[in-house]
């Protein structure tokens, strides 16, 4: 006679364990930035570390997997390396979990590259926008752009470059 799987395996299902395996590299990843960084003499913080785990999580796990990432990568961060101040690490969060959501919300009405592109776009805007209170208030020794613009367009791009190319072969993924 058939029976059903216990609760407790049911959960460790195949897209489970990927989000799981996936949120331990990329935490492994932003934990070792600062390294990598100083061996390298690069500046690779100006790469958006943060948002490429989450893009990578947006195409290859599940829905539920990026807001994870979004709401914890800064933190993890700041508790690790005590970069970014912990103001900033909440106004990071802020940024990528709505970058997050407007994606899926975009991704509905228009092409991945423009939504990928626009959630990108407008979730900076919101982050400036709150920065730029911050910098009044609280972080007045704090620039308002750390990262230059003409970089952040640069990377922009090839995120949604990235996200077109991978929903190319795929296009109900994030149906």
């Amino acid at each position: 006679m058939f029976q059903s799987k216990p609760a407790a395996v049911a959960a460790i299902s195949r897209p489970n364990i990927r989000a799981l395996v996936f949120d331990v590299l990329a935490i492994t990843f932003i934990y070792l930035v600062p390294t990598i960084s100083h061996l390298l003499s690069i500046k690779l913080y100006l790469l958006e570390p943060m948002r490429i785990m989450l893009i990578l999580a947006m195409v290859h796990t599940r829905r539920e997997n990026p807001y994870i990432l979004a709401l914890t990568l800064p933190f993890f961060s700041y508790m690790i390396s005590g970069h970014p101040l912990l103001v900033k690490s909440g106004l990071i969060a802020i940024e990528l979990t709505a970058m997050v959501f407007v994606f899926f919300t975009l991704v509905r009405y228009m092409h991945r590259f423009a939504a990928i592109f626009a959630s990108i776009w407008i979730s900076k805007l919101l982050y400036y926008g709150l920065k730029y209170i911050a910098v009044l208030t609280i972080l007045p020794e704090e620039p308002l752009v750390g990262t230059p613009l003409l970089l952040q367009l640069g990377t922009s791009t090839v995120f949604s470059l990235y996200v077109w190319m991978m929903f190319r072969e795929n296009p109900r993924k994030t149906s």
